[in-house]
């Protein structure tokens, strides 16, 4: 993992980490044994299932949805629009952490609910890692997050 800290007056202003992604692409061609986006999304579920979703995860799962389906647009009723709808209307009003709506409440059926999935590959990774890091206050990826998934995905897809 790279570590970035960004500092002001000996002030630390934000903090970029970078999951480990492997440097290989299997292009479109799903494999058998390749890890999808959707079982990614769903591993995140399995990790980190009870955290309230944040307007991170919601552009991350947004970032996943899109490469998994190949188009700029939201799926309605997906992963991504549900997340969306979680991290940006509800939680947000939600005082208590165990009143919102948990990672695992979106994640849990991911594959099911994709219109498309596709292998996970270094490229999605570093989508996903980007677009999760420039929408945290930390500027950091949430370790078993969206983020770290899909990094752990393309790795694994890489060794085989």
């Amino acid at each position: 993992m790279g570590h970035v800290c960004i500092f002001e007056n000996q002030q630390v202003l934000g903090r970029y980490v970078t999951p480990d992604v492997p440097l290989w692409s299997s292009g479109n061609v799903l494999n058998r044994d390749s890890i999808t986006i959707g079982e990614a999304l769903e591993a995140t579920a399995l990790s980190c299932g009870d955290k309230p979703v944040d307007q991170g995860d919601a552009v991350a799962i947004q970032a996943a949805e899109m490469r998994a389906t190949g188009t700029n647009e939201i799926t309605p009723g997906g992963v991504a629009s549900m997340a969306q709808y979680s991290a940006a209307d509800v939680n947000r009003r939600i005082m208590r952490d165990e009143n919102k709506t948990t990672l695992c409440d979106v994640l849990a059926d991911a594959t099911a609910r994709l219109p498309v999935d596709k292998a996970v590959t270094h490229e999605d990774a570093e989508g996903v890692i980007g677009a999760e890091i420039r929408n945290k206050l930390d500027m950091s990826s949430t370790p078993g997050g969206v983020a770290a998934s899909m990094a752990a995905a393309a790795r694994l897809n890489q060794s085989k």
